[in-house]
């Protein structure tokens, strides 16, 4: 008996581990960015200092999106 073509699981990739240590390295070199900026801001009043954590925190997934999609088709944009 033999397998299903549609069974056999794909080869595994390099760009999946290649990617994952890059994302940890951005998110590394990231969280390290903002918190070299936590002295200035804590002098910035308090809504204006928490509107710019929300920012950063929410900011850095979108360099993570072509990263993503490299990982899992190879290609940089979609098509």
């Amino acid at each position: 008996m033999s397998v299903a073509p549609h069974r056999i699981p794909p080869e595994p990739s390099w760009r999946k581990p290649v990617g994952m240590l890059g994302i940890v390295l951005y998110i590394t070199a990231y969280a390290l960015a903002i918190a070299a900026l936590a002295d200035w801001l804590q002098g910035l009043p308090r809504l204006l200092e928490l509107l710019v954590y929300a920012a950063a925190g929410i900011a850095w997934i979108a360099p993570l999106k072509p990263v993503l999609l490299w990982m899992n088709t190879g290609r940089w944009r979609v098509k």
